[in-house]
């Protein structure tokens, strides 16, 4: 089942391609969007990652950066917000919306969810990651989801609520063991973290702690990284990770 391939700590998988905001670079698809999710689909890539925020009205919203269109998401309604197309003449996503068409169609790619810290408060933060789990559970995706935060607080707080949820670490500045401490799957660190703790790679791996890696385009460091044998390498070049791991 997907669910043991992907969330096992025993039997996770080497160098898997992770689309960062969508397989979108090559396309020129707007990053989040459902185009270039839908092309990481059908690239058959295990995994695409994607970004959430909360509006003023409590839509979450796939979006990057705190703004969008000058807007500021979480004080905007979305109702606001929709009245700006993104660059392909899609509307700005919920993510309701994306997880059922990424269900569609789609039997490998893991949906790599990152909620956002609340720029207005720790606690409003929290809140959009409990919401973001209870849609996810409503469309019965959680068994192909992960999660992936800067804000520890997030990661702890979805935990809270779902002990099976697969979680990871976005912020680089806590060891494998002190994660697996508090029952956080995995760290996602940019690679510049590794290459200065590069202990940190087996002590992940020792304590079957998952390793992810961002945001890496270069070959160099996409061949480092191969090297070392993370569990999943987050890429905005993945058809460019496609042909460096044929190597």
């Amino acid at each position: 089942m997907l669910i043991i391939v992907l969330f096992s700590s025993c039997n996770v998988k080497k160098n898997e391609i992770v689309a960062h905001r969508g397989a979108w670079k090559k396309n020129n698809f707007p990053e989040n969007s459902i185009a270039a999710l839908r092309h990481a689909i059908d690239l058959k890539l295990p995994g695409s990652e994607f970004d959430v925020w909360r509006t003023a009205d409590d839509s979450l919203v796939i979006n990057h950066d705190a703004h969008y269109n000058k807007l500021l998401i979480e004080e905007t309604d979305y109702a606001d917000l929709t009245k700006f197309k993104l660059s392909n003449g899609e509307k700005l996503p919920t993510l309701y919306q994306y997880i059922s068409e990424g269900k569609r169609n789609n039997k490998k790619t893991l949906f790599v969810c990152e909620i956002k810290p609340s720029e207005i408060s720790k606690e409003r933060g929290k809140k959009t990651a409990v919401l973001a789990v209870e849609i996810i559970k409503k469309l019965k995706a959680n068994k192909n989801t992960c999660y992936i935060s800067f804000d520890y607080d997030i990661l702890k707080q979805i935990r809270s609520i779902d002990s099976k949820a697969s979680l990871q670490y976005l912020e680089g500045n806590k060891s494998p063991k002190e994660v697996k401490a508090d029952h956080i799957n995995g760290i996602d660190y940019h690679y510049s973290v590794f290459k200065k703790h590069p202990e940190w790679i087996q002590e992940a791996k020792d304590n079957q702690v998952i390793l992810n890696v961002w945001t890496v385009n270069e070959a160099a460091d996409m061949d480092w990284i191969i090297a070392n044998k993370f569990n999943y390498i987050t890429t905005n070049e993945p058809e460019l990770l496609i042909e460096r791991l044929k190597k």
